[in-house]
């Protein structure tokens, strides 16, 4: 693969609607776009997760550029890649700056997957034809408000509802929902909003049957969850303090979790994604993928991943429309009692609409080999 030249385009999109968390409101999303093209003229696409400000992760829109400019393109960009897990070993002694990584990696997946003329589902391993997914709610002004936002995507046939928590949005808010929706599958999401003082309060969550608790305690822990699920039977998944599939190892040992949610930007790109499935898969911890409210090209990207095998929960790659008016991508993702159908066309499998880009991008920069 002879790298001819890379694009960073800064991107604004307005969400349909705010989404909240125990972070913060979330309406206008920046992110950045990474295209790769070689020198036959095929693009390759990626896209930055990192929010504006560091609440979910250290990692901003501003830091991925700084890093992508000033270090990672320089080392992309020094000889040919063979093969996209070579990206990784290239980055390797840059330290941290995960989202920055996977960024241009997925952009170089792609480009990989284009060449090859397969899907980058098919490059990565996977085989099925159509994932399921489910749905992720923020924080509502109210539980009858929060109620109908559930039982209208119940009617839409997603999977699983997730719907954010946090101290005094918890507890009477899952006992609502279980009462009207009681076979729901159903998870909370806490956003590292507790600490082991909680023990006793989160322990309540028992009796809602719940598939899991998310991240209930720090986003950097995994000592201490390890003594909550010893205490509670709702299984733990762990989101903001898995990196790597060494976190993985360690937290598989210590007993800190029974899932692992996989998001490609967290864990620094495409393969490390890959590592950690296996490493669950081996150790029989169910995986399922995560969102970060992407545009179409992240979240074409969690499609591809999410058909290895040991995704056997549904994930948070919800429709296009679900958060934009307009998506950046043709055709929109779409999901279909619950489901969306794996793309089978080369790489990412949606294409890139460049007038839609170009009305969203703040400014771009271009660096050439």
């Amino acid at each position: 693969m002879q790298i001819k030249y890379i694009t960073l385009r800064h991107m604004k999109m307005r969400m349909k609607k705010p989404f909240t968390t125990s972070f913060g409101t979330q309406q206008d999303k920046e992110f950045i776009l990474v295209e790769v093209k070689n020198t036959d003229g095929l693009s390759g696409w990626g896209e930055s997760v990192a929010f504006t400000e560091p609440l979910y992760k250290e990692e901003t829109v501003k830091t991925n550029w700084h890093i992508m400019e000033d270090f990672l393109i320089p080392l992309l960009l020094k000889e040919p890649i063979t093969h996209p897990d070579q990206v990784s070993e290239r980055f390797a002694h840059i330290k941290g700056n995960y989202m920055a990584k996977s960024a241009l990696e997925g952009a170089v997946w792609d480009l990989y997957a284009k060449e090859k003329g397969i899907p980058l589902a098919k490059a990565l391993g996977g085989e099925k034809k159509t994932i399921e997914v489910g749905i992720s709610i923020g924080i509502q002004k109210s539980i009858d408000q929060l109620l109908q936002v559930i039982e209208q995507h119940v009617n839409e046939g997603y999977k699983r509802i997730k719907v954010k928590i946090k101290p005094n949005w918890d507890i009477e808010v899952i006992r609502a929902i279980r009462q009207k929706f009681p076979d729901i599958q159903l998870m909370a999401d806490a956003n590292s909003a507790y600490t082991l003082a909680d023990v006793d309060h989160l322990a309540k969550l028992d009796e809602f049957n719940l598939m899991m608790i998310e991240q209930p305690l720090a986003h950097d822990d995994i000592i201490d969850h390890a003594e909550l699920q010893a205490k509670i039977k709702t299984p733990i998944c762990l989101d903001e303090s898995i990196h790597s599939a060494e976190d993985v190892r360690k937290a598989i040992k210590l007993g800190s979790c029974k899932i692992i949610n996989i998001k490609i930007g967290r864990v620094g790109g495409l393969t490390e994604a890959k590592k950690i499935h296996d490493l669950c898969q081996k150790n029989g911890i169910p995986v399922w993928c995560g969102g970060m409210l992407e545009a179409g090209v992240g979240r074409a990207h969690n499609i591809a991943i999410t058909t290895l095998s040991n995704f056997t929960m549904p994930g948070d790659t919800a429709a296009s429309s679900r958060y934009w008016e307009e998506d950046i991508i043709d055709p929109e993702v779409t999901v279909e009692n619950g489901v969306i159908f794996v793309p089978d066309r080369p790489g990412i499998g949606y294409e890139p609409n460049r007038e839609k880009i170009e009305e969203r991008t703040l400014f771009s920069k271009t660096f050439r080999s």
